[in-house]
């Protein structure tokens, strides 16, 4: 099970939603998503967990390239949203659409296409095992590289309490 929310920074402080991440499939959409919660193009930080496992962290400033970072890139690759921030950090790109578009796929065909002897992506993933991403993404909000490295269980809640929003993330959990 995912838990993801949305901190957006205000004048004031911030403000706190939960999203649904059912309409998320690129990193691209999740800034997207990020920057319509944005107030006056502040700063965005998405929260993403599963249960534990991992949990990634992904700051979109205005209209800047998203800074990513996963807790555990071997886990996470293993989930969808989870792939999707390795992918991205890994800079693999979504090779599938692309092998079915030079497919002729004419309903004649014999058999399957040949085997890719390429490296695994989950061979290049699990070479990856532990952090993954910028660990400074959250350095300027209070929450410093060897702290974020340092996290461990309720990593979500100990990043809201030095962003000084713990209630606000718990309102929306």
């Amino acid at each position: 099970m995912y838990f993801a929310a949305l901190l957006a920074r205000t004048e004031d402080g911030w403000e706190a939603s939960d999203t649904e991440l059912d309409n998320v499939e690129t990193l691209t959409d999740l800034a997207d998503l990020a920057r319509e919660a944005a107030i006056d193009d502040n700063t965005v930080v998405a929260l993403i967990e599963q249960e534990d496992a991992w949990f990634g962290v992904v700051r979109v400033d205005g209209e800047e390239d998203p800074r990513v970072f996963v807790s555990n890139a071997a886990i996470a690759s293993r989930s969808s949203y989870g792939a999707m921030l390795t992918d991205e950090l890994l800079g693999r790109e979504d090779d599938a659409a692309d092998e079915l578009d030079s497919l002729d796929l004419d309903g004649t065909e014999d058999g399957e296409p040949e085997a890719n002897n390429d490296v695994d992506d989950d061979d290049e993933v699990a070479a990856v095992r532990g952090p993954l991403g910028d660990t400074g993404l959250l350095s300027d909000l209070g929450v410093s590289e060897k702290e974020l490295l340092a996290l461990d269980g309720d990593a979500l809640g100990e990043i809201a309490d030095a962003l000084g929003c713990t209630d606000l993330l718990e309102a929306v959990r």
